[in-house]
């Protein structure tokens, strides 16, 4: 009974992390193969290889999902640099990052970086130190892949089953001590110099007490256009 109990623990722990890792791994592969049919989906290498990418269109803002108010929006990115900007008359918003401080025009209020989600986080997938994992165990029903960048964001991705390509995105940060969450959802994408970007989309914001819903409809997109420093500028 004894060599018995003794054989029986012997093959437990020599194949119980055997299997336990088979399944790790094989969710790892998984979330891998997604992460690159998404990046394969909205260009590939011409996603890879972007050198800038530029926003404009119409927004519709609102604190409540019944009142909203237009606005007109701009985004560009280059590298890990970025605009944004919301131009309505209530409560213009600007926000820059130059590649190493951010400056925001509302005085104590800053949004999550936008580099950190969506488009130009997918560009960096195979980038060093950037990471593909698993969905959270919340998310697991859905299918997609999650990405850690190497400053601590990450940005959990949803694909679409038939076509590949990313159909909603959602995040967490830390804002200066406060947990903000962001959602978006992807209406249609339009392909410019062969990259899919998302041209409609609706994205939420959770500021703690606040809630700010808005709608995106890029009616200009520029790939690779000439992108001055000076659009950078934090001031």
């Amino acid at each position: 009974m004894k060599n018995f109990t003794f054989l029986l623990s012997l093959i437990l722990f020599t194949y119980l992390p055997i299997f336990a890792g088979h399944s790790i791994g094989s969710e790892n592969d998984e979330a891998n193969a997604l992460a690159m049919a998404a990046l394969a989906a909205h260009g590939g290498e011409k996603l890879k290889s972007m050198k800038s990418l530029v926003l404009k269109g119409s927004a519709e803002v609102a604190g409540s999902p019944t009142a909203t108010f237009p606005a007109g929006f701009t985004m560009i990115f280059s590298g890990d640099r970025y605009l944004l900007e919301i131009s309505n008359p209530f409560q213009p918003l600007k926000q820059v990052f130059d590649g190493e401080e951010t400056y925001s025009s509302l005085p104590g209020f800053r949004l999550p970086p936008v580099n950190r989600l969506g488009l130009p986080m997918l560009q960096r997938i195979n980038d060093t130190g950037f990471k593909v994992e698993v969905l959270p165990e919340k998310s697991r029903k859905k299918k997609g892949f999650r990405i850690v960048s190497p400053d601590g964001f990450f940005c959990d991705f949803f694909v679409d089953s038939k076509t590949g390509a990313v159909k909603a995105y959602e995040s967490d940060f830390d804002v200066n001590g406060r947990i903000v969450s962001t959602s978006v959802e992807i209406d249609s994408l339009s392909e410019v110099e062969g990259i899919k970007v998302p041209k409609k989309y609706s994205q939420r914001f959770e500021l703690g007490s606040i809630t700010i819903y808005t709608s995106f409809n890029a009616a200009q997109i520029l790939v690779n256009s000439n992108v001055e420093d000076s659009v950078f500028s934090l001031r």
